[in-house]
């Protein structure tokens, strides 16, 4: 079913939420254990486009900082990381990317734009540098600001009631001082108060902009603008290089807080404004296949769909659920090496070439996308560093029985959390766990009152002997195995730690872009289209 009026049928007739995905699905190939390499964004992206675990490119953090945390730091993707946009222009495909980028900009000034998507093999981008958050929209779920709020006004006071003592005993001569150092923390009390009263319209202009190439078209973003103006671009993309090989990368602002969604998908969702958000993305799934279908790309061009890492669990206000939902799997958004943070769907669309309806329930991973593009588009694997992914064609065309992944690495930060290892023989996927987060209450299967779950430190346990369940019975990770109920125990924990091992020796040291250096804001690293920190501009009109 191509037409959008087909698929709305769809919608009426199974009373499908999503139709548009699920037309992928049922007319695609459909990966029920696909894995993210990170439970986060930053890292997961890195591992995506490189096919490489992000340790290995430096895309992690060892202090916490999980994903990059302003567009005017300099940490980001490496340049001499290699992507497969950057192999397939080699190859002579146009090559872009829309929506969201999140994997750095500038290095040394702020128009150097080293870590930008056109220094990474894309010829063309649209969307936003950093990445959609609730702090765009001044939310009560914030990444940073209350923080910012909070610290600057605790900051305040202490400078005030200085301020207020040197005065007093000035004044009632009780020490001997000159007025400088009174006035010099007064007038600093009032910069501090000042900042935490406008850090948040900051904020909201230093990072929710987005760009056409290396040019700011909006900043900030007017959001009811931002999904017309997407498909725009999508569209006006497939026509300008349908006579010719293309890549298109469309990466949803979707569905991430503070959920942005038009006025014609609100309240349309018995799922609330989330269930709002995710139908209104499926909506924009429909447009695109749409847009293939008139330009007469469907039959030559290979859909992907997936997600970055699973559902928040800790975007919660009240009783009210706003980052999702992960269904059977433990855990969520931020957490290493639980099912919850990594489980993500994965679903090839090729009409003609591959085999519709086909289920495989092989262990992949994001990072097979990166040799898949390659090959099928007639360019080479780099030989020069290890890749982690692995060559999907043969397992979705029903060439091959079985992945090639034997062992697939779970890390949180630079720290390895889990590990699974699929024994073909026995038809067992099993998964080891070295370290969990706490949950917060315990048994809750997140880590509410904080923003994701941490990856070391006090509110993390280090198992020995590690957890072991059997996934190909427990996906649910509900049972831990044991010696005396699982007779292959210490075979299982041998065979996995023998394959860490090997999998460490092939890392080597590289400087970590998510640590506090490379994620800390600089001003003369902020992009702004008019004299800093005035920046402000709106270069184009509302879409047809």
């Amino acid at each position: 079913i191509s037409g959008s009026r087909d698929r709305d049928n769809m919608l009426h007739l199974q009373r499908s939420w999503t139709p548009n995905i699920d037309h992928l699905a049922e007319f695609g190939v459909k990966l029920t254990q696909h894995v993210s390499a990170a439970s986060l964004c930053t890292p997961s992206r890195a591992a995506f486009l490189t096919g490489r675990y992000p340790v290995r490119s430096g895309m992690v953090s060892s202090i916490g900082h999980r994903v990059l945390q302003w567009t005017g730091a300099s940490g980001g993707l490496p340049t001499n990381e290699t992507t497969f946009a950057k192999i397939l222009k080699e190859k002579g495909y146009a090559t872009g990317l829309i929506g969201k980028w999140h994997l750095g900009l500038n290095c040394e000034s702020a128009s150097d734009h080293c870590h930008h998507p056109l220094h990474h093999g894309f010829d063309y981008f649209y969307g936003m540098p950093f990445s959609m958050m609730g702090d765009c929209a001044r939310w009560e779920l914030s990444e940073k600001r209350v923080d910012l709020e909070q610290n600057l006004n605790f900051l305040f006071q202490v400078l005030a009631l200085v301020a207020l003592t040197l005065a007093a005993g000035k004044l009632m001569h009780l020490i001997s001082v000159s007025w400088m150092p009174v006035i010099w923390s007064a007038l600093l009390a009032v910069f501090l108060l000042t900042t935490s009263y406008f850090v948040g319209a900051l904020i909201v202009h230093a990072d929710c902009f987005l760009m056409r190439n290396h040019t700011i078209m909006e900043q900030p973003m007017r959001f009811q603008r931002v999904t017309p103006l997407m498909l725009q671009e999508v569209k006006s993309f497939l026509k300008r290089n349908k006579l010719g090989p293309f890549l298109l990368v469309v990466s949803f602002l979707h569905v991430h807080i503070p959920l942005i969604t038009m006025k014609n998908f609100l309240g349309k969702s018995a799922h609330g404004l989330y269930g709002d958000n995710v139908e209104e993305m499926d909506w924009m799934v429909g447009q695109i296949l749409d847009a293939l279908e008139m330009e007469g790309l469907t039959n030559s061009t290979l859909v992907y769909f997936t997600s970055d890492h699973g559902g928040s669990l800790e975007n919660q206000l009240g009783n009210t659920q706003y980052g999702g939902w992960n269904g059977l799997y433990k855990g969520g958004k931020g957490t290493g090496g639980w099912e919850g943070g990594i489980r993500v769907p994965g679903i090839f669309h090729w009409p003609g070439v591959l085999p519709a309806g086909r289920v495989i329930g092989e262990p992949t991973s994001l990072m097979d996308v990166f040799p898949t593009v390659v090959q099928l588009a007639g360019g080479e694997v780099p030989q020069d560093r290890v890749i982690d992914g692995r060559d999907l064609l043969p397992l979705l065309l029903g060439t091959a029985q079985h992945s090639d992944h034997e062992f697939l690495m779970h890390y949180c930060e630079q720290f390895l959390h889990a590990a699974r290892w699929h024994q073909r023989d026995r038809g067992t996927l099993w998964k080891v766990h070295f370290v969990t987060p706490v949950f917060q209450p315990e048994g809750a299967g997140a880590c509410y009152g904080r923003k994701v779950c941490p990856c070391s430190g006090e509110k993390v346990v280090h198992h020995d002997p590690p957890l072991l369940f059997d996934l190909s019975r427990d996906p649910s990770e509900a049972h831990v195995l044991t010696p005396a109920s699982e007779p292959l125990f210490y075979q299982v924990m041998e065979r996995v730690q023998q394959a860490v091992r090997e999998h460490q020796q092939t890392l080597s040291p590289v400087p970590l872009q998510l640590d506090r250096l490379g994620n800390l804001w600089r001003p003369w690293l902020q992009p702004c289209c008019g004299p800093f920190p005035l920046c402000w501009c709106l270069r184009e009109d509302d879409p047809q």
